[in-house]
């Protein structure tokens, strides 16, 4: 009798165990880099902002495949005058599309930001994988003041559009550019060795090369600094409190020898730097 308790108590364990592993593992989506597949692409990936009539920022982020794979994901980013407002990833199994949806608050005149990856991870019957990756990107400049009604714009359409933009612009330029001088001096980086692109303005390698890379190179390099982000800035990101002080856009380097790329970041009051080799 004694047996058969013992016998059932760890069954009982190792089923607990299984399950416990199956649902971490099953909620710890990672972004992988794999070749890319020349068969495959996406039909729409695109990111979007727009103002409600609740005086809230409409947040999206919207991809589909042109076939079901195994693991889709997108990964999307939103920032505020330079700071981060939000960090979401979707993910699914065995499915063509995803669609992230927020709504936010506005509570003064700002400068939204968003960029997003969208990825799709394919596998084939010899084992073999492949992704496909894009990126899209949008912004939004909202003006809330005491003499004037709530406005949003992409693209000012008059002169009183065109000052706030440039105004938004410059002041968040400001802020950035103040922060990452900062984290140059804290990890001693000569800038004048590096290529230095935000993460919001990545998407327009999706179509150029980085200079001297190929657009093959390009991909890769690119897909591997998602892979590393994800790790290492989104996962991160999601946990924290809306709009901290410190937490700016991250300022991605690229090498100028072809060697390397840096990217430098602050989250919750702790100064960051990834390194990534570039592949051979």
């Amino acid at each position: 009798m004694n047996k058969w308790i013992v016998l059932f108590s760890l069954i009982l364990l190792i089923g607990v165990i299984g399950i416990t592993y199956f649902m971490k593992s099953s909620t710890l989506p990672v972004v992988g880099y794999f070749p890319l597949d020349e068969q495959s692409q996406f039909t729409l990936a695109e990111s979007n902002l727009e103002m409600d009539t609740d005086r809230k920022i409409n947040w999206t982020s919207d991809s589909t495949s042109d076939k079901s794979m195994y693991l889709r994901q997108d990964v999307s980013l939103l920032f505020e005058n330079g700071k981060l407002r939000g960090a979401r990833s979707k993910w699914k199994q065995d499915t063509n599309q995803i669609a992230i949806k927020e709504s936010l608050s506005v509570k003064e005149s700002s400068l939204f930001q968003t960029i997003s990856f969208h990825h799709g991870e394919i596998h084939f019957p010899n084992d073999q994988i492949k992704s496909i990756q894009h990126m899209s990107a949008a912004e939004l400049y909202v003006v809330d003041t005491t003499k004037t009604a709530l406005t949003a714009f992409t693209s000012p359409e008059n002169r009183e559009e065109t000052e706030w933009k440039s105004l938004l612009d410059k002041t968040t330029k400001q802020q950035l550019l103040f922060h990452w001088h900062q984290l140059f001096s804290y990890f001693d980086i000569d800038s004048d060795s590096y290529l230095a692109v935000p993460i919001t303005a990545l998407n327009k390698y999706d179509n150029e090369p980085l200079p001297s890379l190929s657009q093959a190179e390009t991909n890769q390099i690119i897909g591997q600094l998602w892979e590393g982000l994800y790790k290492n800035y989104v996962i991160p990101a999601t946990t924290l409190n809306e709009k901290q002080d410190s937490n700016f856009i991250p300022i991605v380097l690229f090498n100028k020898q072809q060697a390397h790329l840096l990217v430098l970041f602050e989250l919750n009051g702790k100064k960051q730097q990834l390194i990534q080799k570039y592949p051979e």
